[in-house]
């Protein structure tokens, strides 16, 4: 089978098998959050993982039959890969019938060297400001990741359990330092479990591990996060769309504070 035939492969499921869970999902939350406007350049960021190939697939449908009024551009940063990781990136995306930029940095390398102890938390906040600046210098004006709808929840309940704030990760949000640029999030109505399935599908195949620092920095309150979310959909299907929708359905009557722009807000100041 050819790369040709592979992506129409894909291209076949997500209209028909997938349709339902993946397609009209994503659809859905690029209408229901307005994610997208004609003639936006928009540069989907590619990890190496399963959420952002999926995110590019999409991409390649979105734009076949359902809006040609925009450009996409696929980007992939290196950090430092490993040689292996990067190969079986490419490769997938070759699969799907996607051409990546591959830009290369030091993020991995300067990251340890200024938290040996714990460098993934200060990775990604540097990889996020080099992702901006690329799709800065493509002439993009929206950056497309691919977290999906189990982030959204997983996000909260860190943010609950271990903040002591309700704060949620947004389908969207202007950046603050890349004037005119703005962050969207299209799987965001998708569940990871429809994601796996997708991949599994397809036989699509990943490399686990990206960097050696991974090996020995797991987000393990992310981890306890999926594995209580697991539980309790077992004991109550819809608990997980209970969690997302809490996020939009605040009483503020009903709080004992809140933030706005203006600093924080008792429930005394109004009592």
């Amino acid at each position: 089978m050819n790369d040709n035939k592979y992506a129409v492969t894909i291209s076949k499921s997500l209209n028909k098998r997938f349709k339902s869970p993946l397609l009209a999902k994503f659809l859905k939350g690029i209408d229901e959050y307005k994610l997208i406007q004609k003639g936006d350049k928009i540069c989907v960021a590619l990890s190496g993982g399963k959420d952002s190939l999926l995110l590019a697939a999409l991409f390649e449908e979105y734009k076949l039959h359902f809006n040609n009024n925009i450009e996409v551009v696929y980007l992939t940063m290196n950090s430092g890969f490993t040689d292996e990781f990067l190969q079986n990136h490419i490769s997938n995306c070759e699969k799907i019938g996607i051409n990546t930029e591959v830009f290369d940095s030091e993020i991995y390398e300067i990251a340890n060297t200024l938290d040996p102890k714990s460098p993934c938390f200060l990775c990604a906040r540097m990889r996020r400001g080099f992702l901006y600046q690329k799709a800065k210098d493509l002439g993009c004006n929206k950056l497309a990741l691919g977290h999906h709808f189990d982030d959204v929840i997983e996000t909260t309940l860190m943010n609950i359990f271990y903040s002591g704030t309700f704060k949620t990760m947004l389908p969207k949000a202007r950046s603050k330092n890349f004037e005119g640029l703005e962050l969207i999030r299209p799987m965001y109505l998708i569940k990871e479990r429809e994601v796996l399935n997708f991949i599994k599908y397809h036989n699509i195949n990943f490399v686990s591990k990206g960097c050696e620092f991974q090996n020995r920095n797991d987000d393990s309150k992310r981890k306890e996060m999926k594995t209580m979310i697991t539980e309790l959909r077992g004991v109550y299907e819809n608990i997980d769309i209970n969690i997302f929708r809490s996020a939009q359905n605040i009483n503020l009557d009903s709080v004992l504070g809140y933030f706005n722009k203006e600093g924080k807000i008792s429930f005394l100041d109004e009592y």
